[in-house]
Protein backbone atom coordinates (compact mmCIF):
# COMPACT_ATOMS: atom_id res chain seq x y z
CA UNK A 1 0.00 0.00 0.00
CA UNK A 2 0.94 3.51 -0.54
CA UNK A 3 0.04 6.57 1.88
CA UNK A 4 -2.50 7.88 -0.81
CA UNK A 5 -2.20 11.42 1.41
CA UNK A 6 1.83 11.91 0.39
CA UNK A 7 2.39 9.71 -2.15
CA UNK A 8 5.34 8.06 0.08
CA UNK A 9 5.21 4.67 0.87
CA UNK A 10 3.53 3.76 4.01
CA UNK A 11 5.88 2.36 7.21
CA UNK A 12 3.25 -0.97 7.80
CA UNK A 13 2.34 -1.02 3.53
CA UNK A 14 3.93 -4.03 1.63
CA UNK A 15 6.49 -2.51 -0.38
CA UNK A 16 8.23 -1.16 2.85
CA UNK A 17 8.43 -4.57 4.15
CA UNK A 18 9.64 -5.95 0.70
CA UNK A 19 11.97 -3.38 1.03
CA UNK A 20 13.02 -4.24 4.41
CA UNK A 21 13.70 -7.43 3.40
CA UNK A 22 16.19 -6.11 0.92
CA UNK A 23 19.29 -4.69 2.61
CA UNK A 24 21.10 -2.33 0.31
CA UNK A 25 18.12 -1.40 -1.40
CA UNK A 26 17.12 2.53 -1.29
CA UNK A 27 14.01 3.98 -1.97
CA UNK A 28 15.44 6.76 -4.23
CA UNK A 29 18.59 7.49 -6.31
CA UNK A 30 20.32 11.00 -7.55
CA UNK A 31 20.99 12.05 -10.71
CA UNK A 32 22.31 15.97 -11.51
CA UNK A 33 18.49 17.26 -11.68
CA UNK A 34 17.48 15.71 -8.52
CA UNK A 35 16.19 12.45 -6.86
CA UNK A 36 14.25 9.58 -8.31
CA UNK A 37 11.91 8.05 -6.00
CA UNK A 38 10.24 5.13 -5.60
CA UNK A 39 6.68 6.11 -5.77
CA UNK A 40 4.77 2.54 -5.43
CA UNK A 41 4.96 -1.06 -6.84
CA UNK A 42 2.88 -3.40 -8.94
CA UNK A 43 2.82 -7.39 -8.86
CA UNK A 44 1.28 -10.80 -9.21
CA UNK A 45 -0.26 -12.24 -6.70
CA UNK A 46 2.43 -14.77 -5.60
CA UNK A 47 -0.24 -17.65 -3.77
CA UNK A 48 -1.87 -17.69 -7.59
CA UNK A 49 0.60 -18.44 -9.87
CA UNK A 50 1.18 -21.60 -11.71
CA UNK A 51 4.42 -22.80 -12.91
CA UNK A 52 3.05 -25.85 -14.92
CA UNK A 53 4.89 -24.82 -17.98
CA UNK A 54 7.86 -23.69 -16.21
CA UNK A 55 9.10 -20.04 -15.52
CA UNK A 56 9.56 -17.42 -18.22
CA UNK A 57 10.90 -14.14 -17.83
CA UNK A 58 8.74 -10.86 -17.45
CA UNK A 59 7.98 -8.80 -20.12
CA UNK A 60 5.92 -4.96 -19.80
CA UNK A 61 3.79 -3.34 -21.86
CA UNK A 62 1.83 -0.29 -21.68
CA UNK A 63 -1.37 0.48 -23.03
CA UNK A 64 -3.39 3.53 -22.67
CA UNK A 65 -6.89 3.05 -23.89
CA UNK A 66 -8.26 6.41 -25.57
CA UNK A 67 -11.95 7.72 -25.00
CA UNK A 68 -14.00 6.11 -27.06
CA UNK A 69 -17.49 4.80 -26.08
CA UNK A 70 -17.29 1.07 -25.69
CA UNK A 71 -20.18 -1.02 -27.62
CA UNK A 72 -23.28 -1.73 -25.48
CA UNK A 73 -23.42 -5.43 -27.20
CA UNK A 74 -22.11 -8.33 -24.65
CA UNK A 75 -18.73 -9.52 -24.68
CA UNK A 76 -18.23 -12.01 -27.94
CA UNK A 77 -17.87 -15.62 -26.63
CA UNK A 78 -14.40 -17.05 -25.06
CA UNK A 79 -12.19 -18.31 -27.65
CA UNK A 80 -11.61 -22.18 -28.21
CA UNK A 81 -8.26 -21.75 -26.63
CA UNK A 82 -8.81 -23.06 -22.83
CA UNK A 83 -7.50 -21.27 -19.74
CA UNK A 84 -7.47 -22.87 -16.22
CA UNK A 85 -5.86 -21.39 -12.92
CA UNK A 86 -7.97 -19.64 -10.15
CA UNK A 87 -7.42 -15.98 -9.92
CA UNK A 88 -8.98 -12.69 -8.60
CA UNK A 89 -10.51 -11.13 -11.21
CA UNK A 90 -10.37 -7.45 -11.62
CA UNK A 91 -14.05 -7.26 -11.77
CA UNK A 92 -14.05 -8.58 -7.89
CA UNK A 93 -12.33 -5.64 -6.52
CA UNK A 94 -13.28 -1.88 -5.92
CA UNK A 95 -10.36 0.34 -7.10
CA UNK A 96 -12.74 3.47 -8.27
CA UNK A 97 -11.71 6.75 -6.45
CA UNK A 98 -8.98 5.26 -4.25
CA UNK A 99 -6.15 7.38 -5.51
CA UNK A 100 -6.06 10.72 -4.19
CA UNK A 101 -2.76 12.30 -5.76
CA UNK A 102 -2.44 13.09 -9.01
CA UNK A 103 -2.04 10.15 -11.69
CA UNK A 104 0.66 9.67 -14.10
CA UNK A 105 1.51 10.49 -17.59
CA UNK A 106 2.30 6.98 -19.55
CA UNK A 107 4.02 6.29 -23.04
CA UNK A 108 1.51 4.70 -25.46
CA UNK A 109 2.22 2.01 -27.45
CA UNK A 110 3.14 4.47 -30.01
CA UNK A 111 5.86 5.85 -27.85
CA UNK A 112 3.74 9.08 -28.00
CA UNK A 113 2.85 11.03 -24.61
CA UNK A 114 -0.55 10.46 -23.50
CA UNK A 115 -1.81 12.49 -20.40
CA UNK A 116 -4.01 10.27 -18.01
CA UNK A 117 -6.72 12.30 -15.99
CA UNK A 118 -6.24 12.67 -12.01
CA UNK A 119 -9.68 10.73 -11.38
CA UNK A 120 -8.63 7.68 -10.10
CA UNK A 121 -12.00 5.98 -11.54
CA UNK A 122 -10.71 6.36 -14.66
CA UNK A 123 -10.03 2.96 -16.58
CA UNK A 124 -11.31 0.87 -12.67
CA UNK A 125 -13.43 -1.95 -13.08
CA UNK A 126 -15.71 -3.01 -9.82
CA UNK A 127 -18.68 -4.81 -10.15
CA UNK A 128 -22.10 -5.13 -7.54
CA UNK A 129 -22.03 -8.66 -6.76
CA UNK A 130 -18.88 -10.98 -7.01
CA UNK A 131 -21.64 -13.76 -7.51
CA UNK A 132 -22.89 -12.68 -10.63
CA UNK A 133 -21.53 -15.12 -13.40
CA UNK A 134 -21.52 -12.24 -16.06
CA UNK A 135 -21.55 -9.11 -13.50
CA UNK A 136 -21.60 -5.39 -13.50
CA UNK A 137 -18.77 -3.28 -14.79
CA UNK A 138 -18.21 0.71 -14.37
CA UNK A 139 -15.38 0.58 -16.69
CA UNK A 140 -15.59 3.46 -18.69
CA UNK A 141 -13.35 2.64 -21.34
CA UNK A 142 -10.24 4.49 -21.02
CA UNK A 143 -6.80 4.79 -18.87
CA UNK A 144 -3.40 3.34 -18.97
CA UNK A 145 -2.77 0.04 -18.09
CA UNK A 146 0.54 -2.30 -17.30
CA UNK A 147 0.41 -5.57 -18.93
CA UNK A 148 2.85 -8.15 -17.67
CA UNK A 149 3.33 -11.93 -17.62
CA UNK A 150 4.38 -14.41 -15.41
CA UNK A 151 4.54 -17.93 -15.74
CA UNK A 152 1.47 -19.38 -17.38
CA UNK A 153 -0.43 -15.46 -16.69
CA UNK A 154 -0.70 -12.22 -17.84
CA UNK A 155 -1.91 -9.84 -15.20
CA UNK A 156 -3.03 -6.23 -16.04
CA UNK A 157 -2.73 -3.44 -13.34
CA UNK A 158 -4.60 0.11 -13.51
CA UNK A 159 -1.60 2.90 -13.65
CA UNK A 160 -4.04 5.48 -12.15
CA UNK A 161 -4.02 3.59 -8.90
CA UNK A 162 -1.55 2.54 -6.11
CA UNK A 163 -2.56 -0.49 -5.48
CA UNK A 164 -0.08 -2.87 -5.68
CA UNK A 165 -2.01 -6.47 -7.27
CA UNK A 166 -3.31 -6.67 -10.52
CA UNK A 167 -6.97 -6.07 -11.60
CA UNK A 168 -7.30 -9.07 -14.23
CA UNK A 169 -5.27 -12.11 -14.58
CA UNK A 170 -5.46 -14.52 -17.54
CA UNK A 171 -4.28 -17.97 -17.31
CA UNK A 172 -3.11 -20.33 -20.46
CA UNK A 173 -3.58 -24.32 -19.91
CA UNK A 174 -1.18 -25.24 -22.58
CA UNK A 175 1.40 -22.98 -22.87
CA UNK A 176 2.80 -19.42 -21.31
CA UNK A 177 2.60 -15.79 -22.45
CA UNK A 178 5.93 -14.95 -23.36
CA UNK A 179 5.27 -11.49 -25.54
CA UNK A 180 2.98 -8.85 -26.09
CA UNK A 181 2.29 -5.94 -27.50
CA UNK A 182 -0.31 -3.16 -27.85
CA UNK A 183 -1.62 -0.58 -30.66
CA UNK A 184 -3.03 2.56 -29.08
CA UNK A 185 -4.46 3.22 -32.82
CA UNK A 186 -5.82 -0.04 -33.51
CA UNK A 187 -9.40 0.59 -35.74
CA UNK A 188 -11.27 -2.16 -35.29
CA UNK A 189 -10.95 -2.81 -31.19
CA UNK A 190 -8.03 -5.63 -31.58
CA UNK A 191 -5.18 -3.89 -29.93
CA UNK A 192 -3.41 -6.10 -27.57
CA UNK A 193 -1.43 -9.50 -29.50
CA UNK A 194 0.23 -12.00 -27.40
CA UNK A 195 3.09 -14.43 -28.19
CA UNK A 196 3.02 -18.05 -26.67
CA UNK A 197 5.98 -20.87 -25.91
CA UNK A 198 3.82 -22.54 -27.86
CA UNK A 199 4.10 -20.37 -30.67
CA UNK A 200 0.64 -19.38 -31.21
CA UNK A 201 -0.52 -16.30 -31.34
CA UNK A 202 -3.65 -14.01 -29.86
CA UNK A 203 -5.37 -10.84 -31.01
CA UNK A 204 -7.67 -9.16 -28.73
CA UNK A 205 -9.33 -6.30 -28.00
CA UNK A 206 -7.95 -4.95 -24.03
CA UNK A 207 -11.34 -2.96 -23.35
CA UNK A 208 -12.94 -6.64 -23.60
CA UNK A 209 -10.85 -8.38 -21.46
CA UNK A 210 -10.97 -5.54 -18.43
CA UNK A 211 -14.89 -5.54 -19.08
CA UNK A 212 -15.27 -9.13 -18.94
CA UNK A 213 -15.51 -11.12 -15.45
CA UNK A 214 -14.13 -14.57 -16.43
CA UNK A 215 -10.34 -15.46 -16.31
CA UNK A 216 -10.43 -16.63 -20.69
CA UNK A 217 -9.48 -15.08 -23.08
CA UNK A 218 -12.45 -13.25 -24.94
CA UNK A 219 -13.14 -12.42 -28.55
CA UNK A 220 -9.53 -13.68 -30.00
CA UNK A 221 -8.36 -14.62 -32.77
CA UNK A 222 -6.18 -17.10 -33.15
CA UNK A 223 -2.78 -17.33 -35.45
CA UNK A 224 -0.39 -19.88 -36.14
CA UNK A 225 -2.69 -22.25 -34.20
CA UNK A 226 -0.78 -25.09 -32.62
CA UNK A 227 1.82 -24.26 -34.79
CA UNK A 228 0.76 -24.78 -37.87
CA UNK A 229 2.87 -22.55 -39.74
CA UNK A 230 6.19 -22.21 -36.94
CA UNK A 231 6.35 -24.54 -34.17
CA UNK A 232 9.42 -22.85 -32.22
CA UNK A 233 8.89 -19.95 -28.98
CA UNK A 234 7.83 -16.65 -29.95
CA UNK A 235 10.64 -14.53 -28.36
CA UNK A 236 9.23 -10.96 -29.67
CA UNK A 237 6.14 -9.25 -31.13
CA UNK A 238 5.49 -6.17 -32.80
CA UNK A 239 2.69 -3.92 -34.34
CA UNK A 240 3.89 -2.46 -37.93
CA UNK A 241 3.50 1.38 -37.10
CA UNK A 242 0.76 2.95 -39.50
CA UNK A 243 0.72 -0.86 -40.85
CA UNK A 244 -3.33 -0.76 -40.54
CA UNK A 245 -3.38 -3.76 -38.62
CA UNK A 246 -0.16 -5.60 -39.76
CA UNK A 247 2.47 -7.17 -37.09
CA UNK A 248 5.68 -9.39 -36.94
CA UNK A 249 6.28 -12.32 -34.67
CA UNK A 250 9.88 -13.31 -34.28
CA UNK A 251 10.38 -16.97 -33.34
CA UNK A 252 13.25 -18.98 -32.18
CA UNK A 253 13.96 -20.43 -34.74
CA UNK A 254 15.28 -17.56 -36.48
CA UNK A 255 12.66 -16.58 -38.37
CA UNK A 256 10.06 -13.80 -38.57
CA UNK A 257 6.51 -13.75 -39.69
CA UNK A 258 4.62 -10.81 -41.09
CA UNK A 259 0.99 -11.18 -40.58
CA UNK A 260 -2.31 -9.12 -40.99
CA UNK A 261 -4.86 -9.29 -38.42
CA UNK A 262 -7.85 -9.06 -40.64
CA UNK A 263 -7.16 -12.76 -41.83
CA UNK A 264 -7.83 -15.52 -39.92
CA UNK A 265 -5.33 -17.71 -41.01
CA UNK A 266 -7.04 -19.62 -43.30
CA UNK A 267 -5.53 -20.87 -46.90
CA UNK A 268 -2.11 -22.39 -47.36
CA UNK A 269 0.60 -20.93 -45.11
CA UNK A 270 3.06 -23.11 -45.81
CA UNK A 271 6.33 -21.48 -47.10
CA UNK A 272 9.87 -23.08 -49.05
CA UNK A 273 12.32 -24.71 -47.55
CA UNK A 274 15.20 -22.64 -46.72
CA UNK A 275 18.66 -23.90 -48.83
CA UNK A 276 20.94 -22.04 -46.47
CA UNK A 277 20.01 -20.92 -42.96
CA UNK A 278 22.56 -18.11 -42.98
CA UNK A 279 21.69 -15.99 -44.90
CA UNK A 280 18.75 -13.18 -44.80
CA UNK A 281 15.50 -14.55 -46.93
CA UNK A 282 11.90 -13.43 -47.79
CA UNK A 283 9.64 -15.66 -48.82
CA UNK A 284 5.95 -14.50 -49.44
CA UNK A 285 2.80 -16.59 -49.10
CA UNK A 286 1.27 -18.24 -52.08
CA UNK A 287 -2.20 -17.55 -51.66
CA UNK A 288 -3.96 -13.78 -51.29
CA UNK A 289 -6.26 -15.56 -48.32
CA UNK A 290 -2.86 -17.05 -46.35
CA UNK A 291 -1.83 -15.90 -43.21
CA UNK A 292 0.93 -15.01 -42.45
CA UNK A 293 1.47 -13.12 -45.75
CA UNK A 294 5.54 -13.41 -45.71
CA UNK A 295 8.48 -15.49 -43.71
CA UNK A 296 11.92 -13.58 -43.21
CA UNK A 297 14.95 -15.88 -42.19
CA UNK A 298 16.77 -13.87 -40.15
CA UNK A 299 19.55 -15.72 -38.67
CA UNK A 300 20.27 -19.36 -37.91
CA UNK A 301 19.31 -18.85 -34.09
CA UNK A 302 16.37 -17.50 -32.07
CA UNK A 303 15.77 -13.73 -33.01
CA UNK A 304 16.05 -12.26 -29.39
CA UNK A 305 14.19 -8.70 -29.93
CA UNK A 306 12.26 -6.60 -32.86
CA UNK A 307 11.58 -3.10 -33.04
CA UNK A 308 10.67 -0.34 -35.27
CA UNK A 309 11.36 2.77 -35.49
CA UNK A 310 8.89 5.49 -35.04
CA UNK A 311 8.17 5.93 -38.49
CA UNK A 312 7.69 2.29 -39.82
CA UNK A 313 10.25 2.76 -41.84
CA UNK A 314 12.96 0.59 -40.54
CA UNK A 315 13.03 -2.95 -38.10
CA UNK A 316 15.32 -3.84 -36.32
CA UNK A 317 16.38 -7.27 -34.70
CA UNK A 318 18.86 -8.54 -32.38
CA UNK A 319 19.58 -12.59 -32.09
CA UNK A 320 21.39 -15.36 -30.47
CA UNK A 321 24.56 -14.65 -33.05
CA UNK A 322 25.49 -11.53 -31.77
CA UNK A 323 24.10 -9.12 -34.53
CA UNK A 324 22.10 -6.21 -35.01
CA UNK A 325 20.42 -6.25 -38.44
CA UNK A 326 18.31 -3.49 -39.55
CA UNK A 327 16.42 -3.59 -42.45
CA UNK A 328 14.20 -1.29 -44.66
CA UNK A 329 10.48 -2.83 -43.85
CA UNK A 330 8.76 -2.28 -47.11
CA UNK A 331 11.50 -3.26 -49.61
CA UNK A 332 12.76 -5.68 -47.54
CA UNK A 333 16.39 -5.38 -47.77
CA UNK A 334 18.85 -5.37 -45.63
CA UNK A 335 20.52 -1.99 -44.47
CA UNK A 336 23.35 -2.13 -42.07
CA UNK A 337 23.88 -4.69 -38.44
CA UNK A 338 27.08 -5.80 -36.73
CA UNK A 339 28.48 -7.53 -34.16
CA UNK A 340 28.91 -7.76 -30.56
CA UNK A 341 31.69 -8.18 -28.94
CA UNK A 342 31.06 -11.53 -27.64
CA UNK A 343 28.06 -13.53 -27.19
CA UNK A 344 24.61 -13.10 -27.95
CA UNK A 345 22.55 -9.40 -28.32
CA UNK A 346 19.22 -9.60 -26.20
CA UNK A 347 17.55 -6.32 -26.47
CA UNK A 348 17.43 -2.93 -28.72
CA UNK A 349 15.89 0.32 -28.74
CA UNK A 350 15.39 3.53 -31.16
CA UNK A 351 15.69 6.66 -30.62
CA UNK A 352 12.46 9.10 -31.16
CA UNK A 353 14.19 10.84 -33.90
CA UNK A 354 15.43 7.33 -35.74
CA UNK A 355 18.80 8.09 -35.96
CA UNK A 356 20.03 5.83 -33.31
CA UNK A 357 20.00 2.29 -32.08
CA UNK A 358 20.77 0.61 -28.65
CA UNK A 359 21.87 -2.90 -28.17
CA UNK A 360 22.80 -4.74 -24.84
CA UNK A 361 23.33 -8.40 -24.42
CA UNK A 362 25.86 -10.90 -22.96
CA UNK A 363 29.11 -8.89 -23.48
CA UNK A 364 27.74 -6.70 -20.63
CA UNK A 365 27.87 -3.25 -22.84
CA UNK A 366 25.68 -1.12 -23.93
CA UNK A 367 26.36 -0.28 -27.78
CA UNK A 368 25.76 2.75 -29.55
CA UNK A 369 24.88 2.34 -32.97
CA UNK A 370 24.60 5.22 -36.11
CA UNK A 371 22.02 5.01 -39.04
CA UNK A 372 23.86 7.78 -40.79
CA UNK A 373 27.16 6.02 -40.54
CA UNK A 374 25.59 2.27 -40.35
CA UNK A 375 28.25 1.62 -37.46
CA UNK A 376 29.20 1.86 -33.55
CA UNK A 377 29.70 5.29 -32.60
CA UNK A 378 29.88 4.40 -28.83
CA UNK A 379 29.81 1.63 -26.18
CA UNK A 380 29.21 2.09 -22.27
CA UNK A 381 30.76 -0.29 -19.66
CA UNK A 382 29.27 -0.18 -16.24
CA UNK A 383 26.92 -3.58 -15.88
CA UNK A 384 28.43 -6.61 -14.21
CA UNK A 385 26.40 -8.84 -16.16
CA UNK A 386 24.62 -9.42 -19.23
CA UNK A 387 22.42 -6.25 -20.01
CA UNK A 388 18.43 -7.24 -20.34
CA UNK A 389 16.95 -3.64 -21.36
CA UNK A 390 17.71 -0.49 -22.77
CA UNK A 391 15.63 2.69 -23.59
CA UNK A 392 16.06 5.97 -25.02
CA UNK A 393 14.18 8.71 -22.67
CA UNK A 394 12.12 10.94 -25.33
CA UNK A 395 11.04 13.04 -22.26
CA UNK A 396 14.12 14.00 -20.68
CA UNK A 397 15.96 17.25 -21.73
CA UNK A 398 19.16 18.70 -20.78
CA UNK A 399 18.86 20.95 -17.40
CA UNK A 400 20.89 24.48 -19.65
CA UNK A 401 19.23 23.17 -23.03
CA UNK A 402 18.82 26.83 -24.64
CA UNK A 403 16.41 24.71 -27.49
CA UNK A 404 18.18 25.77 -30.37
CA UNK A 405 19.34 22.41 -30.79
CA UNK A 406 23.38 22.78 -31.77
CA UNK A 407 24.28 20.70 -29.05
CA UNK A 408 21.92 17.60 -28.97
CA UNK A 409 22.18 15.39 -25.65
CA UNK A 410 20.51 12.01 -25.48
CA UNK A 411 19.58 10.04 -21.94
CA UNK A 412 19.14 6.73 -22.48
CA UNK A 413 18.78 4.23 -19.66
CA UNK A 414 19.92 0.07 -19.37
CA UNK A 415 19.06 -2.52 -17.06
CA UNK A 416 20.42 -5.62 -16.51
CA UNK A 417 20.61 -9.43 -14.08
CA UNK A 418 22.74 -7.64 -12.17
CA UNK A 419 20.24 -5.94 -10.93
CA UNK A 420 21.03 -2.45 -11.69
CA UNK A 421 19.61 0.56 -13.09
CA UNK A 422 22.00 2.55 -15.41
CA UNK A 423 21.45 5.98 -16.69
CA UNK A 424 23.75 7.40 -19.63
CA UNK A 425 24.17 10.83 -21.46
CA UNK A 426 25.01 10.69 -25.00
CA UNK A 427 26.44 14.34 -26.00
CA UNK A 428 26.86 14.23 -30.15
CA UNK A 429 29.42 16.34 -30.50
CA UNK A 430 31.53 14.30 -28.03
CA UNK A 431 30.81 11.41 -30.60
CA UNK A 432 31.30 12.17 -33.84
CA UNK A 433 34.62 13.80 -34.07
CA UNK A 434 36.16 11.64 -30.93
CA UNK A 435 38.59 12.91 -28.90
CA UNK A 436 40.79 12.63 -25.59
CA UNK A 437 38.50 14.36 -22.75
CA UNK A 438 38.06 14.24 -19.30
CA UNK A 439 37.33 11.38 -17.58
CA UNK A 440 33.39 11.32 -15.78
CA UNK A 441 31.03 10.42 -17.89
CA UNK A 442 32.58 11.34 -21.24
CA UNK A 443 33.94 9.53 -24.03
CA UNK A 444 37.58 8.76 -24.14
CA UNK A 445 39.45 7.94 -26.98
CA UNK A 446 42.89 6.85 -27.81
CA UNK A 447 46.05 9.01 -28.26
CA UNK A 448 46.32 8.72 -32.35
CA UNK A 449 44.90 9.57 -35.18
CA UNK A 450 41.61 7.65 -35.88
CA UNK A 451 41.24 4.24 -36.52
CA UNK A 452 39.80 3.05 -40.42
CA UNK A 453 36.49 2.76 -38.23
CA UNK A 454 35.41 6.52 -38.56
CA UNK A 455 37.09 7.21 -42.45
CA UNK A 456 33.08 5.79 -44.18
CA UNK A 457 29.95 5.13 -43.39
CA UNK A 458 29.83 1.34 -44.22
CA UNK A 459 28.38 0.21 -47.29
CA UNK A 460 24.51 -0.70 -47.42
CA UNK A 461 23.30 -4.19 -46.86
CA UNK A 462 26.87 -5.39 -44.97
CA UNK A 463 27.24 -6.55 -41.78
CA UNK A 464 30.41 -5.66 -39.42
CA UNK A 465 32.68 -7.22 -36.89
CA UNK A 466 32.89 -6.09 -33.84
CA UNK A 467 35.36 -2.99 -34.11
CA UNK A 468 38.55 -2.79 -31.87
CA UNK A 469 36.77 -1.89 -28.37
CA UNK A 470 39.85 1.20 -28.51
CA UNK A 471 38.41 2.59 -31.64
CA UNK A 472 35.19 3.35 -30.22
CA UNK A 473 34.60 6.33 -27.75
CA UNK A 474 34.04 4.81 -24.25
CA UNK A 475 30.75 5.98 -22.29
CA UNK A 476 30.56 6.15 -18.28
CA UNK A 477 27.23 6.16 -16.54
CA UNK A 478 25.90 9.04 -15.13
CA UNK A 479 23.79 6.56 -12.58
CA UNK A 480 23.98 3.28 -11.59
CA UNK A 481 21.83 2.00 -8.44
CA UNK A 482 20.27 -1.24 -7.57
CA UNK A 483 16.85 -1.03 -7.89
CA UNK A 484 15.69 -4.99 -7.37
CA UNK A 485 16.80 -8.12 -5.78
CA UNK A 486 16.27 -10.05 -8.82
CA UNK A 487 17.34 -10.05 -11.94
CA UNK A 488 15.96 -7.12 -14.38
CA UNK A 489 13.98 -7.59 -17.54
CA UNK A 490 13.16 -4.06 -19.21
CA UNK A 491 12.79 -0.30 -18.28
CA UNK A 492 10.34 2.22 -19.62
CA UNK A 493 10.46 5.97 -19.78
CA UNK A 494 7.50 8.05 -19.34
CA UNK A 495 7.06 11.62 -18.84
CA UNK A 496 7.00 11.34 -14.99
CA UNK A 497 8.65 8.09 -13.67
CA UNK A 498 10.98 5.23 -14.89
CA UNK A 499 9.61 1.86 -14.68
CA UNK A 500 11.76 -1.11 -13.95
CA UNK A 501 10.83 -4.58 -14.06
CA UNK A 502 12.76 -8.02 -12.89
CA UNK A 503 11.93 -11.27 -14.56
CA UNK A 504 9.87 -12.35 -11.40
CA UNK A 505 7.54 -10.14 -12.70
CA UNK A 506 8.25 -6.99 -9.96
CA UNK A 507 7.47 -3.55 -11.62
CA UNK A 508 8.66 -0.20 -9.56
CA UNK A 509 7.68 2.84 -10.48
CA UNK A 510 10.35 5.94 -9.86
CA UNK A 511 9.10 9.20 -10.45
CA UNK A 512 11.32 11.84 -11.47
CA UNK A 513 12.72 14.88 -9.86
CA UNK A 514 9.95 17.63 -8.32
CA UNK A 515 6.97 15.13 -9.11
CA UNK A 516 6.52 13.68 -5.83
CA UNK A 517 6.18 17.62 -4.30
CA UNK A 518 3.61 18.03 -6.89
CA UNK A 519 1.56 15.17 -6.35
CA UNK A 520 2.17 15.93 -2.25
CA UNK A 521 1.03 19.62 -3.30
CA UNK A 522 -2.11 18.51 -5.38
CA UNK A 523 -3.32 16.03 -2.77
CA UNK A 524 -3.08 18.16 -0.06
CA UNK A 525 -4.87 20.68 -1.56
CA UNK A 526 -7.63 17.93 -2.62
CA UNK A 527 -8.12 16.97 1.35
CA UNK A 528 -8.05 20.68 2.64
CA UNK A 529 -11.24 21.27 0.28
CA UNK A 530 -13.26 18.01 1.64
CA UNK A 531 -12.51 18.89 5.20
CA UNK A 532 -13.69 22.51 4.58
CA UNK A 533 -17.26 20.18 2.61
CA UNK A 534 -17.36 18.17 5.85
CA UNK A 535 -17.28 21.15 8.08
CA UNK A 536 -19.77 23.18 5.88
CA UNK A 537 -22.28 19.89 5.95
CA UNK A 538 -21.53 19.83 9.68
CA UNK A 539 -22.96 23.00 10.77
CA UNK A 540 -25.37 23.15 8.76
CA UNK A 541 -24.57 25.99 6.51
CA UNK A 542 -25.41 24.45 3.25
CA UNK A 543 -28.54 26.61 2.86
CA UNK A 544 -29.63 27.05 -0.40
CA UNK A 545 -26.45 25.86 -2.30
CA UNK A 546 -27.28 21.91 -0.58
CA UNK A 547 -27.61 20.43 -5.06
CA UNK A 548 -24.32 22.34 -5.97
CA UNK A 549 -22.83 20.79 -2.24
CA UNK A 550 -24.57 16.76 -2.98
CA UNK A 551 -23.09 17.23 -6.35
CA UNK A 552 -19.73 18.29 -5.73
CA UNK A 553 -16.89 15.87 -6.91
CA UNK A 554 -13.88 16.01 -4.69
Amino acid sequence: MINTTNGMMSPSSSSATNNAQSPGLKTYFKTPEGRYKLHYEKTHPAGLLHYGHGKTVTQVTLAHLKDKPVSASPPAPPSSYSTGGGVRSAAARFLGGSNGSRALSFVGGNGGSKSVSGNGRIGSIGVSSLSNPTGTSNFDGKGTYLIFNVGDAIFICDLNTQDKDPIKSIHFSNSNPVCHAFDPDAKDGHDLLIGLNSGDVYSVSLRQQLLDLGKKLVGAQHYNKDGCVNSSRCTSIAWVPDGDGAFVVAHADGNLYVYEKSKEGAGDSSFPVIKDQTQFSVAHARYSKSNPIARWHICPGSINGVTFSTDGAYIATVGRDGYLRVFDFSREQLICGGKSYYGALLCCAWSVDGKYILTGGEDDLVQVWSMEDRKVVAWGEGHNSWVSGVAFDPFWSPPNSDGTGENIVYRFGSVGQDTQLLLWDLEMDEIVVPLRRCPGGSPTFSTGSQSSHWDNACPVGTLQPAPSIRDVPKLSPLVAHRVHTDPLSGLMFTQESVLTACREGHIKIWTRPGVAEIQSSNSEALLSTSSKDKQLLLSGKVGGNGYKQNNHQV
